[in-house]
């Protein structure tokens, strides 16, 4: 029997279970797996990351499913600290150096697996490398950014010491919470119209106003144009072209692009937003023995039929899972995306999935919007609290395009309703017949998603 060897490039979400469901399907005598991760961690959850900045979860190792040491007790030869150089698809090989040593070598694959993941957004700001400034992509940056926050100690003369936080995306509103629970005072310099650029401008409003209530000082319209030091080399302030924002320690949370450097240089197809391009078995296109997952690859949207970049450790896991299965023998397609996305600063909940106007206007789409205010719960059981529901149609057909929620108290997960009813294709009207289940305790005895989806029902028989 002759035992074929399978290469893995990234040691996390995507690259780690492709191997690890490789090896349930085939054992060691018939398929050897050689993983190469350039970090000293695996298979790790980097969206728990500010949440261990902010205190909320205690330890690293807590955000680590499974070390590198379990991995290699499953036959799986992981090898950490190692750096891919160069893909060799004409002679199926990969080039490697050793991070510690600086030793290099080739290593032949008869299957290959690209899950390099994401790179956060860098741009080239005078000052942005100095010290104090952090990025919070992976574990290492986590620990590093505590260290700082550990040796800045209190402010002088007992005032808080102040946080910049670049980007009011994901990263950057749950790193301001982060940092607002370690007692800084926090400024969000965003550059958009307002924070959360994945909703609409409208539900946005309601966010900044949110943040706003909790202390945070948010900054639209802000483009940093350098990172200020001091005498000692470190950052004391961020400025932009209206004004300077003293500083502490500065966050960067601009967003990620796919890390397909080497995949490109390899001649492997990729997208309008640089992700490799792949079939509904993860393989790269144009590629018999290459597959990739993860969040460098672009995936379906399913509601506008265009590929889009959406970088989520859900979807990495799940593109693995598929990878390894069609690998080992199995079979396994991904069929694609709605785009679905939960976040929150402190009790503030934030939601959505599908397409916002912006969205629906770039692929031709005809549209109608509704927005309703409702409560989590009945509105005359204790703890009831307020949240904002806007839901797109398309005109004509009704069929539901997306739907975004700002509020608090549960109302993040209301999404995952209307994210079902995105991937089933379902209208509006339809909507409003699901069986939802009904409490005083749980909902209004009509949930704000069902409201908001009935509203839209008269908006599309009005046009």
């Amino acid at each position: 029997m002759t035992t074929e060897r399978l290469v893995v490039i990234g040691g996390d979400a995507a690259g780690m279970s492709a191997a690890s469901q490789a090896r349930r399907f085939r054992p060691p005598q018939e398929l050897e797996i050689v993983a190469f991760e350039r970090g000293r961690f695996t298979s790790y959850s980097a969206c728990g990351i500010p949440y261990w900045i902010g205190g909320q979860v205690g330890e690293r190792d807590e955000l680590i499913a499974r070390t590198p040491e379990e991995h290699r007790a499953r036959a799986i030869e992981l090898r950490t600290r190692t750096e891919v150089t160069e893909i060799d698809t004409d002679r199926g090989r990969v080039r490697t150096r050793d991070l510690d040593d600086g030793t290099e070598s080739w290593t032949g694959w008869d299957r290959l697996v690209i899950a390099t993941g994401a790179r956060p957004v860098r741009p080239p700001i005078p000052g942005i490398e100095a010290p104090g400034v952090h990025g919070v992509q992976n574990l290492g940056d986590g620990q590093a950014l505590l260290d700082t926050l550990r040796a800045l100690g209190p402010g002088e003369g007992g005032r808080s010491r102040r946080a910049v936080v670049v980007g009011a995306g994901y990263i950057g509103v749950e790193m301001a919470e982060a940092m607002l629970l370690r007692g800084f005072d926090v400024t969000v310099l965003n550059r958009g119209e307002q924070p959360m650029a994945t909703l609409d401008p409208d539900m946005g409003r309601l966010v900044h106003e949110a943040m706003d209530g909790l202390g945070i000082t948010t900054v639209n319209g802000a483009e940093v144009t350098e990172v200020l030091t001091g005498a000692d080399g470190r950052v004391r302030a961020v400025a932009t072209a209206d004004a300077e924002y003293p500083a502490d320690v500065v966050v960067l949370g601009i967003g990620v692009e796919p890390e397909t450097a080497l995949a490109r240089a390899a001649g492997l197809p990729t997208g309008a937003y640089g992700g490799l391009l792949t079939d509904l078995s993860m393989r790269v296109r144009g590629e018999d023995a290459i597959w990739a997952g993860g969040d460098c690859v672009e995936v379906l949207d399913l509601v506008s039929g265009r590929e889009r970049h959406i970088p989520l450790g859900t979807h990495a896991n799940k593109h693995g899972q598929i990878i390894g299965a069609n690998i080992g023998g199995g079979y396994g397609t991904f069929p694609g995306v709605v785009g679905t996305a939960v976040s929150k600063v402190c009790d503030l909940e934030i939601a959505r999935t599908g397409l916002r106007e912006k969205d629906a206007k770039a692929v031709g789409l005809q549209y109608v919007t509704a927005t309703v205010e409702s409560t989590s719960r009945a509105g005359y059981y204790p703890g009831a609290a307020p949240m904002t529901v806007k839901i797109l149609a398309e005109r004509g057909s009704g069929r539901l395009l997306g739907l975004q929620i700002v509020g608090r108290d549960g109302a993040a997960k209301r999404v995952d309703v209307a994210a079902v009813a995105l991937t089933a294709g379902m209208t509006v009207e339809r909507m409003t017949q699901l069986d939802l289940g009904y409490a005083p305790p749980f909902s209004p005895v009509w949930d704000p998603v069902l409201v908001a989806a009935r509203k839209a029902v008269r908006a599309v028989e009005s046009r």
